[in-house]
């Protein structure tokens, strides 16, 4: 396919989904643009009002007027404007999640199930696009060996927070760690990870089950931020046997559910709107279950989205030429 440009505006969600799908076509050398959208176009986009090929600023103006991509892959509202740009530029346009107005303006609309976009040129992942695969996970392990070393069963709890569609507190963490540490009353260890959505208070009531020095704490490791060092995700989801996760992220469910463990996730049918559609489809194929007190483990075939959307994008810009 020659040439690619990745096009977000570096939110780590955007950024991880236009990379995998880079990644997954086989450009690891791809250009990666982080876009610093001006106004008045920021306000805009994805919409091309008059002035649009200055939004970007002059280096990727130029850059796209002298050395056009073949394949511009873009996530985001803003890249969806960039994406459109390259595409009158003569590049083949792939643009990642809703642009909320008419795919026709690109080659290729993936966007996720539960967004409920369709047309002729929308590819529908269940879920979003993602770098876990084998050599993904493998790779993990490779980099965090000490964890093996864990007692198993090995829980990896993987936390965000509230937004608005989902409500995950202090008061919705302690539930979640009752029933943890119910399970770990038979032996076993917790992985923990939180996110830049994590309240500071949950951050620090996970470093108080670990650190808790009356017998009662939880053995393992937890990452609560830079402080703690290297982030160990993609051991965690490595060597978890069972994955626990909050409902507030589609991009860290789906993750999870790329692995071969189990995954649990707190209060599903308490989340609202489309993550709600999201989860509904994982429950209903039996790729997730609710957090319960057994977190007994069952049979989960992996979600690999990424690779089987790859394979149509590689077809469907094959075929138009």
């Amino acid at each position: 396919m020659g040439t690619a440009w990745t096009l977000t505006d570096g939110h780590a969600g955007n950024l991880r989904q236009a990379l995998s799908l880079a990644v997954a076509l086989g450009h690891e050398s791809a250009r990666n643009w982080l876009l610093a959208p001006r106004a008045p176009w920021r306000w805009a986009a994805p919409r091309r009002v008059p002035g649009a090929s200055a939004a970007f600023g002059r280096g990727f103006a130029t850059a796209l007027r002298q050395e056009p991509p073949a394949l511009a892959i873009g996530c985001g509202r803003q890249a969806a404007l960039a994406t459109r740009l390259a595409r009158e530029a003569g590049a083949r346009a792939v643009q990642i999640l809703d642009p909320r107005i008419d795919p026709a303006h690109w080659d290729l609309v993936i966007a996720p199930e539960h967004d409920g976009l369709s047309g002729a040129n929308v590819l529908t992942p269940l879920g979003s696009l993602n770098p876990v695969d084998e050599g993904w996970l493998a790779a993990g392990r490779a980099d965090f060996p000490q964890l093996a070393m864990l007692p198993r069963p090995r829980i990896a709890l993987l936390l965000g927070g509230s937004s608005p569609h989902a409500r995950f507190d202090r008061a919705a963490f302690d539930e979640m760690a009752e029933t943890v540490s119910g399970v770990l009353a038979d032996g076993g260890s917790v992985l923990a990870t939180a996110s830049r959505r994590t309240d500071p208070e949950v951050s620090a009531a996970l470093r108080a089950r670990m650190d808790a020095g009356d017998g009662s704490g939880w053995a393992g490791v937890a990452w609560t931020g830079e402080g703690d060092g290297p982030n160990p995700y993609p051991g965690l989801l490595g060597w978890a046997d069972r994955i626990v996760c909050t409902p507030d992220s589609v991009n860290m469910i789906s993750e999870a559910c790329a692995t071969w463990a189990p995954v649990f996730v707190f209060d599903p049918k308490g989340t609202r709107g489309r993550p709600r559609r999201f989860l509904d489809a994982l429950l209903a194929r039996g790729r997730i279950r609710p957090l319960d007190a057994s977190l007994a483990p069952f049979e989960a075939e992996p979600l690999r989205e990424t690779a089987r959307i790859a394979a149509q994008v590689r077809e469907r810009l094959s075929a138009s030429g």
